[in-house]
């Protein structure tokens, strides 16, 4: 890759001229702490826990360390393709025509970094909030379904508008509402030009907010407008950004500052209001809950979760959570709900069962198609009516939050433990960017290419292993179509695969990964133990990838040691005739990577170390080195290739015993 070496300084030569003159903010500051430092180390390992943890304890992600690497260079460089992938789905700068973009290009490892970072433009790799600023300013112009629940007059124009929205971006419209929560029009001053209304509304509603506002006169008197409105709507911000200059990097800076600061509002909102209000009641009791339309935080439906079924030896009663009495909870009518207890002998168990339910706003919800879907439609849910209408979702209350607050802000954190249920509750209301953070989070902390030994000494105080069933896991990348999942469930098994290979759960699988070709030929591959063809759509060109399976990472789990020896030999039981597709020279797709790239440290110059390959103690009786079936192995090395020729030959007369031909 041809790269202009006075071009790339020239660039950095200016950019440090706007930085120092303060007009410009460094997107890759300097960080010398201890957590960004073990974060850099992680990226440079390839170990995609730590680098997951980390990004979900807020490391900022494009910094520099005192070499002047950022984590997306040191992983670019040191080829960990799923480190890179997980760092641009994060938000990672990769921008052509900057120093550290084009440094990040020109140092990437093979051709499948370099294509994939190129596939990530700058929209797309550094505004992970567009799709929610997107959403927001499009119901200015959604007229179906109806949403809106205010609408501002001027004298020449109405705007349909949502009170939340503007009682999160605007301290002055939130005092007004919340003196007047019943408020449905609200006429606006007829001394300030509709265009100055047209521009505040947009930029309220996360809009883009242009300077082209006419000529001369004209454009004094909407910018005296948008002056005014600034200061009295208390958005002083706004001023600021229609008077910025045609800097496209300034510009677009400003922007993601702006997106970001209305998100930080939105989730503000979100947690004072909606979170704050959910409401705690015996299941049986949910559906006569009585909200009144007219709340005060301007709710219009009700989304309804049950808690597991528990044993309840207690009094039990019928109250809203955090509630002790009757009446209106900060000005929402709640409506009727018995609070009389209802004792029961203490001795006396039953099943019990609460639900949570959880006040929000249709117009946030469109973002669903699953709720686009029912409130577009003529069903009972998208009708009008004196209470809010009650709809049961099938999760568990802290999926149900996890949801929710992805919708409203954009923030997608959470636990392993969780990750599975995410993952079917987006599937089921169509989310697909929060499915895919499901499997991130599952593919990266669930820590899959983790030896067997070291997965039973874990660095963290719970193993991945204790929250995972792989098997589950599996299954779910094939309900949810995740492909993601799939990969990392045979990565996870081929790390492990004496401890799986004999189970009869495993065999159960192999079953019903070969069950899904719907018509069966000689030459087909069951999915989860042979590589099969994956067509790669890339620049509007097909290319033909290959799926990762258990063949390929146990080969990828062997490799290394015995390249590193010179004894590739052990490895490949025919090398001419039987090596795996994947090990073909397929420099020409974008998403192959050759046996040969090595990740190198490049701090120290060496190949960082393999724990896969830590000597296996239970084998080691007296200095004597044995296999898995127990003979005595020369060496280690010999030890590892014997022990990969076992589990070939297990996986194939695992697929003979199934009587299955791959």
């Amino acid at each position: 890759m041809s790269v202009n070496k006075f071009a790339i300084e020239a660039a950095l030569h200016a950019e440090k001229q706007e930085i120092q003159a303060g007009r410009l903010k460094e997107d890759n500051p300097l960080d010398n702490s201890e957590d960004f430092r073990v974060f850099c180390e992680a990226c440079r390992r390839g170990d995609l826990k730590v680098c997951q943890e980390k990004i979900t304890e807020g490391v900022n992600i494009n910094a520099r360390d005192r070499f002047d690497y950022t984590p997306l260079i040191l992983a670019s460089l040191c080829g960990h393709f799923e480190v890179v992938r997980l760092l641009l789905e994060s938000g990672a700068l990769c921008e052509r025509d900057t120093f550290q973009g084009e440094r990040c290009l020109y140092n990437a490892l093979n051709d499948r970094i370099r294509n994939l970072l190129l596939s990530y433009d700058y929209s797309k790799s550094t505004d992970p909030l567009q799709p929610l600023a997107a959403h927001i300013t499009s119901l200015l112009n959604r007229d179906h379904p109806k949403t809106s629940d205010i609408t501002l007059v001027t004298a020449d124009a109405e705007f349909h508008l949502h009170k939340w929205i503007l009682a999160a971006r605007s301290p002055y419209f939130r005092k007004k509402l919340d003196a007047a929560p019943e408020t449905t029009v609200w006429k606006l001053s007829a001394s300030i030009p509709t265009q100055s209304f047209e521009v505040a509304i947009r930029y309220l509603y996360l809009g883009e907010v242009s300077a082209d506002l006419g000529e001369g006169e004209e454009e004094q008197a909407i910018l005296l407008g948008i002056d005014k409105l600034s200061r009295q709507l208390e958005i002083e911000r706004l001023f600021e950004s229609i008077l910025e200059g045609g800097d496209r990097r300034l510009a677009r800076q400003r922007r993601t500052e702006e997106v970001e600061r209305g998100r930080n509002q939105l989730d503000a909102w979100f947690k004072d209001n909606v979170l704050r209000h959910k409401i705690e009641v015996r299941t049986e009791k949910a559906q006569e809950v009585k909200w009144d339309s007219n709340n005060g935080i301007f709710a219009d439906v009700l989304l309804q979760a049950d808690e597991e079924k528990e044993e309840d030896t207690a009094a039990t009663s019928v109250t809203p959570k955090n509630r002790t009495t009757e009446g209106p909870l900060n000005g929402i009518p709640i409506g009727p709900i018995s609070s009389t207890n209802t004792s029961r002998s203490p001795s006396a168990t039953r099943k019990s069962q609460n639900s949570i339910l959880f006040p929000a706003h249709k117009a946030i919800l469109l973002r669903s198609d699953f709720f686009n879907a029912m409130f577009s439609s003529a069903f009972k849910e998208a009708q009008e009516t004196p209470h809010l209408q009650i709809i049961p979702i099938a999760c568990s209350p802290a999926v149900l939050e996890v949801v929710l607050t992805y919708l409203y802000t954009e923030h997608a954190d959470f636990s392993l433990e969780l990750a599975v249920d995410v993952l079917f509750a987006a599937d089921l209301l169509f989310i697909d960017k929060l499915k895919q953070r499901a499997a991130v989070i599952i593919s990266t902390l669930g820590n899959g290419a983790a030896s067997i030994v070291e997965s039973e000494n874990p660095r963290g105080e719970t193993d991945a292993e204790d929250v995972v069933d792989i098997y589950e896991i599996v299954r779910a990348g094939w309900d949810t179509r995740v492909h993601r999942l799939e990969e990392y469930g045979a990565r996870f098994i081929a790390y492990r695969l004496e401890r799986y290979i004999d189970e009869p759960e495993f065999s159960e699988l192999v079953r019903e990964s070969a069950a899904r070709i719907k018509t069966r030929e000689e030459t087909d591959t069951v999915e989860l133990v042979d590589e099969y063809v994956v067509p790669s759509l890339f620049r509007g060109r097909l290319y033909t990838d290959y799926s990762r399976s258990i063949r390929y990472y146990l080969s990828e789990r062997f490799r290394l040691r015995f390249e590193d020896a010179g004894l590739d030999e052990m490895l490949d039981e025919n090398p001419s005739d039987d090596l795996p597709r994947s090990d073909l020279d397929k420099s020409n797709d974008p998403g192959s990577v050759p046996f040969d790239d090595e990740a190198v440290d490049v701090h120290s110059g060496t190949t960082p170390p393999d724990d896969s390959f830590a000597p296996d103690l239970e084998n080691l009786e007296g200095g004597v080195v044995r296999t898995l079936d127990g003979d005595i192995a020369g060496d280690e090395f010999s030890q590892d290739a014997m022990n990969y020729q076992i589990l070939l030959g297990k996986i194939d007369r695992l697929l003979d015993g199934l009587r299955l031909d791959a």
